[in-house]
């Protein structure tokens, strides 16, 4: 169990039960919030199996993860700038598989890497894999807060409330709360998290907060597919002002 003292404040892992519920688009838009508030973030590649946060940005970071985690660079040396959204990356290795086998240690060192880069910003970002696997508990060990993102989809309520389990289990004092993604209306995201927080509730004797519900959007898809931020390329669309209203949320916390 991690004592809150070793926890940081400002270190925030974005998780998910299942893949496909937008959890890298969702953390790539916070930090892009986050920034536009004048806070200094880094987004860091989590998914140590999949990592896709540079295909999404159309970045191709001259070191990243893998690089760290062989020992030919520092992590502080695999941080690269996106421009376009002002904020700090630390890239994985798209399809390197092998990182998701790193031994526990070489697993805590990196975690404890983390936690000495995140004194130098207002807010880090951990992407976290999908799933409950060792890689992206662990990842996880000096987060303050963690950010389950989930849909209405059955799969995806039935992952993320093993996530959150697990979670609570091996670190109660986390703070949980749930972002229900791409509904098609704020009364259904609603029901969404009060079908994961009942569950919760009858199980675990616990609810983890509503952070933030994001109306399913077009939009949305066309940055992805573009390579662009929503931001940069949609200011005004619905999703983009449902996670502005969550970083809002977010600074009082940081």
């Amino acid at each position: 169990m991690i004592s809150s003292a070793s926890k940081s404040r400002n270190i925030i892992a974005i998780a998910s039960g299942k893949g496909g519920v937008g959890k890298t688009w969702f953390a790539i838009t916070l930090a892009h919030c986050l920034t536009r508030r004048d806070k200094d973030v880094l987004l860091f590649d989590g998914d140590l199996g999949l990592a896709n946060l540079d295909i999404q940005l159309g970045l191709t970071p001259k070191n990243d993860l893998g690089g760290v985690i062989s020992g030919k660079i520092a992590l502080a040396q695999a941080i690269s700038t996106y421009d376009k959204g002002g904020f700090d990356v630390i890239a994985g290795r798209s399809g390197s598989g092998s990182l998701a086998n790193l031994p526990p240690s070489r697993l805590r060192m990196l975690a404890d890497e983390i936690s000495k880069v995140s004194t130098n910003y207002d807010a880090v970002l951990l992407d976290l894999g999908a799933g409950i696997e060792r890689t992206v508990r662990q990842l996880a060990t000096h987060a303050s807060t963690c950010i389950v993102v989930v849909t209405d989809e059955p799969t995806a309520l039935t992952d993320a409330y093993a996530f959150i389990k697990v979670t609570r289990n091996e670190r109660p004092d986390t703070v949980i709360q749930v972002v229900a993604n791409m509904v098609n209306s704020t009364r259904e995201g609603e029901r969404t998290f009060n079908t994961l927080s009942k569950a919760c509730q009858s199980f675990l004797k616990f609810s983890p907060d509503l952070l933030g519900i994001i109306r399913r959007d077009d939009k949305v898809r066309e940055a992805i597919r573009n390579q662009t931020p929503l931001l940069t390329r949609y200011p005004n669309c619905e999703a983009a002002a449902d996670v502005e209203t969550i970083a809002d949320k977010i600074i009082h916390q940081i």
